[in-house]
């Protein structure tokens, strides 16, 4: 069964699928009269369709044992989707150029403080939360249209291994 070993997310490696959302290396600004820091813009959000907008929301997942193999692969052709955790420890990002075909797939290992943005039409597996439950603030699109399509990958026998350490 082929491993899908996960690279660190950083900005240049997830660049062909959307943002990271992490202030490391970010100078930022003063902010609250001196009382905080504020780091704006460190992503996008992309809603398309008449009637459209965007909605915060929360997920909240159940752990996952690794090593995973993946199940379905999704994506929204309508808008972006922003993903930032509420519990700071690692969880997996796994996207696709094309989600039949084996060698497309790229798996990142995200730390605790980092969100990531899908850009519109980008296939991803759901949220992978290893070994814990994760708590997610997700901005999303709402409205009409379909904007979810998924593809099951069951059959690929595509493996996350467990984590090194």
């Amino acid at each position: 069964m082929p491993e899908l070993v996960p690279e660190p997310l950083t900005r240049e490696a997830f660049a062909p699928f959307g943002d990271v959302v992490d202030s490391a290396g970010r100078a930022g600004v003063p902010a609250n009269h001196g009382t905080a820091r504020r780091y704006p813009a460190l992503a996008g959000i992309e809603i398309r369709g008449r009637d459209a907008r965007p909605v915060i929301g929360i997920f909240e997942t159940r752990p996952v044992r690794l090593p995973f193999r993946l199940l379905v692969m999704e994506r929204h052709p309508l808008g972006s989707q922003a993903f930032q955790p509420l519990r700071e420890h690692p969880w997996l990002v796994v996207v696709a150029s094309d989600p039949r075909r084996p060698d497309g797939y790229r798996a990142f290992l995200a730390e605790g403080r980092q969100g990531i943005v899908y850009r519109p039409g980008v296939w991803h597996h759901f949220l992978l939360s290893p070994e814990r439950p994760g708590r997610f603030l997700v901005v999303d699109r709402e409205g009409p249209g379909g904007n979810l399509e998924e593809c099951a990958v069951r059959d690929l026998d595509l493996l996350l291994p467990p984590l090194p350490g």
